[in-house]
């Protein structure tokens, strides 16, 4: 995969942070000088470079997945689970505040916005950890040749971003880190309904309704949610295929009139079945066995 912006020709950096405030959260642009913005550039390649050291074809990033700490993956841009991300990137004029950085336990994630010389915008994230401000910290430096204590607020930039944004996709590199700048886990709540009628259409013969009841305050159900919407793969599900395996991993299904209803306390047993999660081996004959994957990768052949 490659990133649609060419990273040795940056012609313009913008810094910037976001902030939780109150009425919600807000993203401004910061004025820096030349050498900053040169740092970023060298940390953005460096992410980039970070990215490529791990894989050339990162898989999809998936919800309903547990993704390692340091991971690279990607999700195309127009998912409807990546709003603010979406509009930090496109934004044309952000408002710039000099005075942003005064209280540093609101800001949640630092970025920077760059073009290149054919005008191919990206956009760098981190969440805020090490860059707060020191506040309590005594710290000093060596001048002339005696040492002497910092008074001014010092915020420490880290060595890559959690994730960068060019014209189609988001390259992800700590998926926790993304999570939270971009507020998944209210994003996959809020996105219930909408992607429960996605399946409900390739699925009429089942009552999606207890199902989008649970999961709008269950963030697990949310997730498995989520990626069976994205795998579109419930086209061509088989209703008798589908009792069957619910039946052979423990999962209890109720029928009436031709509709297919969740037992109480199935539920997400029955999205893990969905999510292809939810299978059934008898590798010892008369011992069948059932599993939940933690994890899943369709093989090829």
């Amino acid at each position: 995969m490659k990133l649609n912006c060419d990273l040795q020709s940056v012609k313009a950096t913008e810094f910037g942070i976001g902030r939780d405030e109150d009425a919600g959260q807000s993203f401004v642009a910061i004025p820096v000088d030349g050498e900053v913005q040169q740092a970023l550039n060298e940390i953005t390649l460096a992410t980039w470079e970070a990215m490529q050291a791990q894989t050339k074809d990162p898989p999809r990033y998936e919800a309903s997945e547990k993704h390692g700490s340091i991971e690279y993956l990607h999700l195309p841009l127009g998912s409807d689970l990546v709003t603010s991300i979406r509009e930090l990137h496109s934004a044309t004029n952000l408002p710039i505040d000099s005075n942003a950085l005064a209280d540093p336990s609101a800001v949640f994630c630092y970025f920077a916005r760059m073009i290149d010389d054919v005008g191919n915008r990206l956009t760098a994230l981190r969440r805020a950890t090490q860059f707060k401000g020191v506040l309590k910290s005594r710290l000093v430096r060596l001048v002339t040749d005696a040492l002497k204590l910092i008074e001014d607020q010092v915020f420490k930039l880290d060595n890559d971003f959690d994730l960068l944004v060019d014209s189609e996709n988001i390259h992800i590199l700590r998926p926790s880190g993304f999570e939270f700048a971009g507020k998944l886990q209210e994003a996959i709540l809020e996105a219930v309904p909408k992607s429960v009628a996605v399946i409900q259409k390739d699925l009429d013969f089942v009552d999606f309704a207890p199902v989008q009841e649970y999961a709008l305050t269950h963030p697990r159900a949310a997730r498995y949610i989520a990626s069976i919407r994205s795998q579109k793969e419930t086209t061509n599900i088989d209703k008798s295929a589908l009792k069957w395996l619910c039946k052979a991993t423990g999962v209890e299904l109720k029928e009436s009139k031709g509709m297919l209803a969740v037992g109480d306390g199935h539920i997400l047993g029955f999205l893990e079945v969905l999510d292809r999660r939810r299978y059934k081996l008898e590798l010892v004959k008369g011992s069948p066995e059932r599993f939940r994957a933690a994890s899943r990768e369709k093989l090829g052949g």
